[in-house]
């Protein structure tokens, strides 16, 4: 078999114009990686040479600092003047690529959904002072092969703006049709020119078509320029009003009009849930959504974003009906709960204890405890509920810097109770 350094490559799995992609194994962590190779005769080239070795090494600089669920992670690199490969995690989906035709469109929701997870992970490169400046639907990985479920991971950073805003035009590199109308006149980039070629990733995952059709890369850029495109929902009926007003604010030619923060571009995607602007079946929660509820709960409050994301994956989301015993004093137990919607009682041998509201938890004490933990007390649904349930061992397994802050957290809550209490004391 073929290696490169330790690696060994089984097989080709993309080629683009200034690389290859292998599928490839590291003996050594035994993964499965993928390794981007740059061609030989492009190094050498004595007018691109430079660029394209440049583009490598600052993939390479950006080598464990970029961890997010929804960043490819960079494994390794070598970047010299003869041989350039990055080495990264693989994933088993394709690209975005293959849901822009027409007729191979997502739900719309599921659109909605992909953009968040993607402002997230550019608002995090951004607090990291980087300026992606690549985005379109070829750099957007689906972590499983069914596009409509499963995470979304942004790739490719050779383009990157690291550090202060840039006005340097890589000519050649990206492709025009994302391009912000400060990109295309060589003006100085930072983040808004990224949120505007991400409207632009939406519009086209949107409606199956870019929002600028040309017959050559003069005519694109003129309209980039000057024209406005035609609303999403002129080309698809059951895109609601408040997705033309996110993918027109995201595309404003005049930064001053543009979504001037990524926090801004993704709380109004949430807020059009939220406001049930979108159709989104009872029986299933965008992940989106997920994460905008933990974020709003004070328990969380110390989280970061990457950490909120982690909770999401291994949390499970389930409802219940009024009447429902979630808790029986005195069983065993080996999960803990957060109460998303709805209210829930508290009850000692029959008698109110106490009422629960949303964003409270409770159970803890059966993965905090060392003994074998029991239930202290009864926990009935008294309307409608919507439980977040987090098991002892899923907890265990979370990275360090999130499993302490959930047991911050915990010291919070019990302090908290530990007050309440002595006030009741007090008070008799």
């Amino acid at each position: 078999m073929e290696k490169i350094g330790k690696y060994e490559l089984v097989r080709e799995i993309g080629r683009g114009a200034t690389s290859t992609v292998y599928l490839g194994s590291d003996p050594f962590t035994r993964r499965e990686v993928a390794i981007k190779v740059g061609f030989p005769g492009i190094l050498r080239d004595p007018k691109r040479g430079r660029l394209y070795t440049h583009l490598f090494l600052n993939e390479a600089t950006l080598i464990g600092k970029m961890s997010h669920p929804h960043i490819v992670q960079t494994y390794d690199a070598v970047v010299d003047d003869h041989l350039c490969y990055i080495v990264m995690e693989h994933l088993a989906g394709g690209t975005l690529d293959t849901v822009c035709a027409a007729d191979r469109l997502l739900p719309v929701e599921r659109v909605v959904e992909i953009i968040f997870k993607c402002t997230r992970a550019l608002d995090f490169a951004f607090q990291l002072g980087i300026t992606h400046r690549d985005i379109k639907p070829a750099n957007i990985l689906f972590v499983s092969t069914d596009p409509n479920q499963g995470d979304i991971k942004i790739s490719d950073f050779g383009a990157a703006i690291i550090g202060s805003p840039d006005r340097t035009l890589v000519l050649g590199i990206g492709s025009p049709a994302y391009m912000s109308p400060q990109q295309v006149k060589d003006q100085a980039l930072d983040h808004q020119t990224d949120i505007y070629s991400l409207g632009v990733v939406m519009y086209q995952l949107l409606t199956g078509q870019l929002p600028f059709q040309a017959r050559n890369s003069y005519d694109l850029i003129y309209q980039i320029i000057n024209a406005e495109p035609r609303r999403p929902s002129t080309l698809r009926n059951d895109i609601p009003p408040a997705l033309d007003a996110i993918v027109t604010r995201a595309m404003s030619k005049q930064l001053a009009d543009r979504y001037a923060s990524w926090a801004e571009f993704s709380q109004d995607l949430a807020q059009a849930f939220r406001g049930r602007k979108l159709f989104l079946s009872s029986e299933r929660m965008a992940d989106m959504e997920k994460f905008g509820k933990l974020r709003s709960f004070a328990f969380f409050e110390d989280f970061s974003d990457v950490e909120i994301w982690e909770v999401v994956r291994f949390s499970e989301w389930t409802r219940v009906s009024p009447g429902t015993m979630i808790i029986e004093d005195g069983d065993s137990g080996d999960c803990f709960y957060f109460l998303a919607e709805g209210e829930l009682k508290v009850l000692k041998n029959g008698m109110l204890l106490d009422l629960l509201t949303c964003g409270e938890c409770f159970g803890e004490m059966a993965v905090i405890g060392k003994a074998t933990p029991r239930r202290g007390a009864d926990i009935v649904a008294l309307a409608d509920a919507k439980l977040v349930v987090i098991s002892g061992s899923a907890l265990q397994e979370s990275s360090e810097t999130c499993r302490m802050h959930f047991y911050q957290s915990f010291l919070a809550v019990l302090s908290a109770r530990l007050a309440s209490a002595n006030v009741r004391l007090v008070s008799f």
